[in-house]
């Protein structure tokens, strides 16, 4: 009796040691993307990060920025966005637009952004990192992006999305982040508590983003100033929500950015008008390795258009 006792827990702590194994090793357990928290600019994934999670790559170097470290020998374009430009952790490195960009054109696009992160917060960025000697700067944004202002609402630590930690066991991970929220939303009809980006994805999909703020986001006129001072081109790309390709047209935000743009004398790259469909998005806003793809060309256009011709190769 105790033999078989001995013999079922043993197979057991195997099931368990295998899982574990498979967990870790196969799927990327225990090796989430981690965040920590800004005084500034809210939230930014932790700094010098190697990550290999459900398939995908994901690196951030010592400016907790997407991409390899800033290339002295290279002309450097500053990328800032939210999470289209981020590409989520599902979107392996390779695949992110700014590192298409930067293999395909010989520059190097800094990948400067966060999930749900607005204008403002990219400004605050480089206030306090600087601009890392850039020739160019491209804002890519939606358009709820115009009344998304900073709130600093806590988010790294208390949204499973903006972990600050790593779990010390994959089936840990596994019970608290997958299994235990998914049995309450099954049998107790529990609603999860949504991350800045995900409600912002469940209200477009409802035809529903409504403005965060009564002010237009300060960002935009921060950066136009950030640029003006350099004496380098801003631009911005107006990235679509799958709503708006199917109405034709942007929303009143969208529309208020292209006020904006025009008003400033600020080049401006509709996604609407430069062929985005719907078989590009991997959800009512993300872009998927399609969408990715698709970005990376628009943005070699635009930085064509706006660097002098003799610093453009």
């Amino acid at each position: 009796m105790k033999r078989r006792i001995y013999i079922t827990i043993a197979c057991f702590i195997f099931i368990l040691f295998i899982l574990e194994f498979i967990l870790r090793f196969k799927f990327g357990f225990c090796d989430a993307l981690l965040y920590q928290s800004s005084d500034k600019y809210e939230y930014i994934a932790q700094p010098n990060q190697d990550r290999y999670r459900f398939g995908a790559h994901i690196q951030s170097n010592s400016y907790s920025q997407r991409n390899e470290e800033p290339d002295s020998s290279k002309i450097k374009i500053l990328g800032l966005g939210d999470s289209v430009l981020f590409g989520g952790t599902w979107m392996d490195q390779d695949s992110l637009a700014t590192t298409l960009f930067s293999l395909e054109t010989g520059m190097q696009m800094l990948n400067i952004s966060a999930g749900s992160w607005g204008p403002d917060n990219c400004a605050t960025y480089l206030k306090e990192k600087g601009t890392f000697d850039a020739q160019a700067m491209i804002l890519v944004c939606s358009s709820h992006d115009a009344y998304d202002i900073m709130s600093f609402f806590p988010v790294v630590g208390n949204f499973p999305t903006y972990p600050d930690k790593q779990y010390s066991l994959a089936i840990c991970e596994l019970i608290d982040r997958y299994v235990i929220p998914r049995g309450k939303m099954i049998f107790a009809k529990y609603s999860a508590k949504l991350d800045p980006d995900a409600a912002v994805v469940k209200a477009a999909q409802h035809n529903s983003v409504a403005k965060k703020s009564a002010i237009f986001n300060p960002g935009f006129d921060q950066l136009k100033v950030i640029a003006d001072s350099l004496h380098i081109p801003f631009g911005i790309y107006l990235h679509a929500e799958t709503g708006e390709l199917q109405r034709g047209t942007y929303n009143e935000m969208g529309q208020q950015i292209c006020q904006w743009a025009e008003t400033n004398h600020i080049p401006l790259m509709k996604g609407l008008e430069n062929g985005e469909k719907i078989g590009m998005y991997k959800d009512i806003i993300h872009f998927n390795e399609k969408g990715q793809r698709h970005l990376a060309d628009c943005l070699k256009k635009m930085v064509s258009e706006l660097l002098p011709k003799n610093e453009n190769k």
